[in-house]
C-alpha cells in the first residue's frame, strides 16, 4: 500500500451493496483503502480512532440518516462525504449539497461500480474547497491585521485601485489632510496632487507599479485650501495566481517642517556659496589693482578655461573647483614685492627665483581653507611642464593634475596673446604656432588639439 493512499469509510447496512463497492475498489488498493461499518454509532466510534479521507455513507441507516455527518454539523473543513440513497429525491439531493455534501449519487450497479472515480473527483473538489476557505481566512486575517496597524499608525494608510481611487483612508487622514476617511473613501488621490507636481506623480504611478516598493514626495491639499508636503511609500499588492496588480497600498506622512528646513538650509547654503565667490571676486579685484600690466588676464582666461573644460567632460561639480582654480591661479602674486611684481622690464635671475615661488605663496595663502582644497590645483601647478621643465615641483606627465595642464594651455595662449608694459601681443598665427610647436613638450599634446580645435571654429 503506498503511502499516499487515501483512507475511506463506507458506511452501509446492506451487504450486496457494500460488497459492489468494495469490488470497485479492488484494483485501486494502491490509491485507497476501505474501511465498512454499518451504522452512524460504527461511523462515530471509527473517526475517533482515524479520521478518514473520506466518507461514502448511505443516507438512512439502521441508527439515524447519514446527514447528521454534513460538514455544516461541524467545521467546513471537515471529512468530505458522498451521499447515496436507493431512490431518487430531488428535495433531498439539494438539501445535501447545501449543507456540505460534495456529491449525492443515486444507487445502482453503474454508480456503485464507478464510485472510485466519484470518490477520486470528491476529493479533488475538496481539496479546492479547502484552499479556497484557507485562503478565504488568510485574506480575512490580513485585512483585520491591516486595519489594526492602519487605524492606530500615525501616518496616513491607503489602498488605491490600479486608477488611483482611494478604496481604504485610514483614520489619520484627519490629522494630515483635514479629511475624514469617509470623505476620501471613494474620490480619486491624484485630485488631490498640486497641479505642478501631478504629471510626473502620475506618470511615476503608471510606469513603476511593477516595482516592489517606492517612494516620493508631492504636494497634497489640506481641506483648508493650503497644501502640505506629503511623502509616500507606496507598494504594489499583486494577485497570486496571475501575478497581476490588484491594488497600491501607501502610508504618508506630512513632512513640511522638513521641507521648509530643507529650504532654509539651501536658501543658507545658497548664500555660503555666494559670499565664497564674492570673496574670491574680491580677492581677484585687488591683486587686479595691484598688477595692472595684467588687469582682464584671470577674466579671459577663466572663460576659455571653462569653455575648454566642457569640451573635455568635467563635470558639473568640477567646473565649480576649475572655475576658482582659474580665479586665483595668481593669487600667490600678492606676496611677491612691488618692485618685481610691477618692473617694466625683464625679470633678473634672482627676481624670477623670487617670483616662480608664487604657485607655493598661493597654496600656503589658500591650504588653510576648506572649500578651496578641492580648486589648489591650478594655483599650485599651473606652471608646470609637460616634458617636467616646470616648476614649483618639476612633475612630468601625467603626474602634472589635469585641470593644471588644461589651464597651463589657456595661460600662455592668453599671455602671448595680450600686450605687456616689456612686450606687445604677439599675432594670432605666431601664438598658434608656437602651442603646436610646444605641443609634446611644454604641453600634453592631445589638449594643445582640443584647445586651438576650439579656437580655430570661433574664427
Amino acid at each position: 500500500m503506498s503511502d499516499d493512499s487515501k483512507d475511506i469509510l463506507l458506511i452501509e447496512d446492506e451487504d450486496p451493496h457494500a460488497e459492489l463497492i468494495q469490488r470497485a475498489f479492488e484494483d485501486q488498493s494502491d490509491r485507497f483503502e476501505i474501511h465498512r461499518v454499518k451504522s452512524l454509532t460504527e461511523a462515530r466510534t471509527f473517526i475517533q480512532k482515524k479520521e478518514p479521507d473520506l466518507i461514502i455513507a448511505d443516507w438512512r441507516l439502521p441508527d439515524g440518516e447519514s446527514m447528521e455527518l454534513l460538514p455544516s454539523h461541524h467545521d467546513p473543513l471537515y471529512t468530505p462525504i458522498i451521499l447515496m440513497t436507493s431512490y431518487g429525491n430531488e428535495r433531498i439531493a439539494v438539501e445535501a449539497l447545501k449543507s456540505g455534501a460534495l456529491d449525492y449519487v443515486v444507487k445502482s450497479p453503474e454508480s456503485m461500480l464507478d464510485m472510485p472515480h466519484i470518490a477520486e473527483k470528491a476529493i479533488e473538489a475538496w481539496r479546492a474547497r479547502a484552499e479556497r476557505i484557507h485562503m478565504q481566512k488568510a485574506l480575512l486575517e490580513s485585512e483585520a491585521q491591516f486595519r489594526l496597524l492602519a487605524e492606530n499608525a500615525s501616518d496616513m494608510i491607503a489602498r488605491l485601485s490600479t486608477v488611483g481611487r482611494m478604496l481604504y483612508v485610514s483614520p489619520a487622514s484627519k490629522t494630515i489632510l483635514g479629511y475624514t476617511p469617509e470623505e476620501l473613501t471613494g474620490t480619486i488621490s491624484f485630485d488631490l496632487i498640486h497641479e505642478e507636481d501631478r504629471p510626473w506623480v502620475t506618470r511615476l504611478f503608471e510606469t513603476r507599479q511593477n516595482k516592489t516598493t517606492y517612494t516620493l514626495a508631492y504636494r497634497a491639499l489640506h481641506k483648508d485650501g493650503h497644501y502640505v508636503w506629503l511623502e509616500s511609500s507606496a507598494r504594489a499588492i499583486l494577485d497570486r495566481n496571475t501575478g497581476e496588480i490588484t491594488e497600491i497600498q501607501t502610508a504618508s506622512r506630512d513632512i513640511t517642517e522638513r521641507k521648509k528646513s530643507e529650504e532654509a538650509l539651501q536658501i543658507a547654503h545658497n548664500r555660503l556659496q555666494e559670499a565664497y565667490e564674492k570673496t574670491i571676486e574680491g580677492w581677484v579685484r585687488a591683486l587686479d589693482l595691484r598688477d595692472r600690466e595684467t588687469e582682464g588676464h584671470t577674466q579671459r582666461v577663466t572663460e576659455l578655461t571653462l569653455r575648454l573644460a566642457t569640451k573635455l567632460g568635467f563635470s558639473d561639480e568640477e567646473m565649480v573647483h576649475i572655475k576658482r582654480g582659474a580665479l586665483l591661479h595668481d593669487m600667490g602674486k600678492m606676496a611677491i614685492p612691488d618692485e618685481i611684481l610691477q618692473k617694466t622690464g625683464p625679470l633678473n635671475e634672482s627676481e624670477w627665483v623670487k617670483m616662480r615661488q608664487h604657485p607655493v605663496y598661493a597654496f600656503e595663502m589658500l591650504s588653510n581653507i576648506a572649500y578651496l582644497h578641492p580648486a589648489l590645483e591650478i594655483p599650485f601647478f599651473h606652471h608646470e611642464r609637460w616634458d617636467g621643465s616646470g616648476y614649483p615641483r618639476g612633475l612630468k606627465g601625467e603626474d602634472i593634475p589635469l585641470a593644471a595642464r588644461m589651464f597651463a594651455v589657456v595661460d600662455v595662449w592668453d599671455a602671448l596673446s595680450s600686450d605687456r608694459p616689456y612686450r606687445k601681443k604677439l599675432p594670432r598665427e605666431q601664438v598658434i604656432a608656437y602651442l603646436r610647436e610646444k605641443a609634446g613638450t611644454l604641453f600634453e599634446a592631445r589638449l594643445v588639439d582640443v584647445f586651438l580645435e576650439m579656437i580655430e571654429a570661433e574664427k
